[in-house]
């Protein structure tokens, strides 16, 4: 069993409603001058499997055809045996 961390996020380029409101209030509480506001999905997964490369393609194939939107959006992620900070 793997653990696997996903992150998802808009291309460049791609317009990004919610990052944008988030940018502009952020004046109002104090925090000048902070630009490029992303934002994502996190998403966590528990993976089974034995093979890490094979678990690599599952997850890379269900963020291709599920989890992510791959004309707008960008992925990567991270694996790691489930026991470790499970």
């Amino acid at each position: 069993m793997f653990k696997v961390s996903v992150y998802v996020t808009p291309k460049q380029g791609v317009a990004d409603p919610q990052g944008a409101v988030i940018e502009r209030a952020l004046p109002a509480l104090g925090h000048q001058g902070v630009s490029g506001v992303r934002v994502g999905r996190y998403l966590t997964l528990n993976v089974p499997g034995d093979d890490i490369d094979q678990v690599q393609e599952a997850v890379d194939d269900m963020c291709r055809r599920l989890l992510a939107n791959p004309i707008i959006e960008d992925y990567r992620f991270e694996i790691s045996p489930a026991g470790e900070g499970a």
